[in-house]
């Protein structure tokens, strides 16, 4: 890299680590059950994107991130299980913030109902269903990230939904 490139390729990184860094701290997290962990992960990650060439990712930066977390998530993940129990998080983190007490109370109740019911699916329904809404990633990206076919990805958010579906109605 030459000099000249060096500001290009360090505010690239400053801009994914802005949009992305959050959603990855969160995905690495429900993977390892330690904060701590995901953040090496996360960290581990984006010192990974510091040397990666900017034309080489050109529009596929998303998953290449989550699929580079995971890996270092679920490297994490066998190392710990040798040694703990893995910690489940309990919740989702919520799209927007409420505009009244009441709402917040309402909407941090159904986050935590759905973050739970989340938590009850397999771990290949939970691993989809937090690319796809948490971390906002399409079909082709979350199979990219997680080395399934975009049509098995497809049917895993199906079925996840249609449970989820059902278990809401089930509480009403």
């Amino acid at each position: 890299m030459t000099q000249s490139e060096k500001p290009r390729q360090a505010a690239w990184v400053q801009a994914a680590l802005e949009r992305h860094e959050s959603a990855l701290v969160r995905y690495a997290f429900r993977l390892t059950g330690d904060l701590d962990a995901a953040r090496d992960a996360v960290q581990e990650t984006f010192l990974r994107l510091c040397r990666e060439d900017h034309a080489r990712l050109d529009g596929r930066l998303a998953p290449w991130l989550f699929a580079v977390c995971r890996s270092r998530a679920l490297d994490v993940q066998r190392k710990d299980r040798r040694m703990k129990t893995l910690v489940e998080s309990k919740s989702l983190a919520p799209a927007a913030a409420p505009a009244t007490p009441i709402e917040a109370a309402l909407h941090g109740e159904a986050c935590d109902r759905v973050g739970a019911m989340v938590n009850e699916l397999p771990a290949n329904q939970q691993e989809v269903v937090i690319l796809r809404f948490q971390a906002g990633l399409r079909y082709r990206e979350i199979a990219q990230v997680t080395g399934l076919s975009a049509g098995n990805v497809g049917f895993l958010l199906h079925a996840a939904m249609t449970t989820l579906r059902k278990r809401m109605n089930n509480e009403d």
